[in-house]
């Protein structure tokens, strides 16, 4: 008998509209004798056939499709990986030499996550899948790109539920420790094996050219800066100084390189080593025209809700009443279980204890190397809001 995975009736409305997830509830019957992370077909209760995913028995979201109807999983897997290579290539010009080249459910391959820094990919695998698919993908990558190494560097906390550990390590050519990248007009450099997540926040690639072009003749002050993204990005459209903070010393370091690389002075725009919240409480006062708050994720389990808004509300509730009449805040969140409407009403307490009148002047914009699947809404974690404070 064919191995198949059958659906409850009425569970494949979500697969007719092209989600990619099928969770353990929505599974009247897996075969007895696949394998984790094995692909199979998969029927509708009146044996329609849906499409075909990949399952694990280990997670609750025990499936993720890689096609629908009766398209081959397989051929549609490269196919898709042509098509978000194709879209790239369109959005970007050569002198753009860094940008996410497979945004998982985005780019309809779940499980997968590409960034590319100049000649090197670096990769994510968060499912067992993916990683059973892992030598057909970088083939068929290697085959596409002239690149001259893929690292994969899969250190995500959700790989233990589908069953795999931590992983990181060179799949195919050479590694190169340090990158120098092209953005906007700007230079980095970017340690994809150091740094955290891939190398670079490519995620926020719009929201930094937004800033840039409100920067110029401005004093800045950037919260958690990592390794200078938004620094480096407002000192070449213009701004007048800027300041960046984070509790890192291997940031900082990188981030006075990305100075140098750009030809500004350590010496004009300070680069200090402290810990953001405690900055924030302790200071008297935020002389600047401009405010970046983009911490990490408050926020990396659903139960961490609650303390995550407390921290976001913190850090904005110190930004408002210290910051000056006619100044910008830009305050992010990547937390995905914190969502945009729980996370302007956040920013609304802490405006209103700090009894500061502000305005919303601009909402995130969304990175195009960073593509949301319109049938797939959870692709969509990070906000953003740029306010004015009267």
């Amino acid at each position: 008998m064919k191995k198949k995975v059958i659906l409850k009736k009425g569970k494949e409305k979500v697969l007719h509209q092209r989600h990619h997830w099928v969770f353990s509830g929505a599974i009247h019957s897996l075969p007895k004798d696949f394998e984790d992370g094995e692909i199979l077909p998969v029927y509708s209760s009146t044996d329609e056939l849906l499409g075909h995913g990949y399952f694990n028995r280990k997670s609750s979201l025990t499936g993720r499709m890689l096609s629908f109807g009766s398209d081959d999983p397989h051929t549609t897997l490269l196919e898709n990986l042509k098509q978000a290579i194709a879209l790239r290539d369109r959005l970007f010009p050569k002198t753009e030499t860094a940008y996410r080249l497979i945004n998982g459910e985005g780019d309809l391959i779940p499980g997968l996550i590409a960034d590319r820094y100049g000649d090197f990919l670096v990769i994510q695998i968060s499912t067992l899948g993916i990683e059973k698919l892992k030598t057909f993908i970088v083939n068929h990558l290697t085959s596409i790109l002239p690149i001259k190494g893929i690292y994969e560097k899969s250190l995500l906390p959700t790989r233990r539920e589908e069953g795999l550990d931590p992983f990181e390590g060179n799949l195919y050519g050479d590694i190169a420790d340090i990158v120098e990248i092209k953005e906007n007009g700007s230079k980095f450099l970017v340690s994809y094996t150091t740094g955290q997540k891939t190398g670079f926040f490519l995620d926020q690639r719009e929201m930094r050219q937004l800033l840039g072009n409100l920067s110029k003749g401005k004093k800045v002050l950037n919260c958690f800066s990592y390794t200078g993204g938004f620094t480096v990005s407002s000192l070449t459209h213009g701004a007048e100084s800027v300041d960046s903070i984070d509790i890192s010393k291997e940031a900082m370091k990188m981030a006075e390189e990305n100075l140098r690389l750009n030809g500004f002075s350590k010496e004009r725009n300070k680069l200090l080593v402290e810990d953001v919240i405690k900055f924030l409480r302790e200071t008297t006062d935020l002389p600047y025209d401009i405010v970046i708050l983009d911490p990490p994720a408050f926020a990396k389990k659903k139960q961490d809700v609650i303390s995550a808004c407390k921290g976001y509300k913190e850090i904005n509730r110190q930004a408002f009443k210290k910051m000056p009449k006619g100044s910008l805040l830009l305050t992010c969140s990547c937390s995905y279980h914190v969502d945009e409407e729980l996370f302007q009403k956040v920013i609304f307490q802490a405006a209103s204890d700090a009894k500061r009148c502000v305005k919303i002047i601009s909402k995130h914009i969304l990175s195009k190397d960073h593509p949301i699947n319109l049938y797939h809404k959870e692709g969509s974690y990070l906000k953003s809001l740029l306010l004015y404070i009267d």
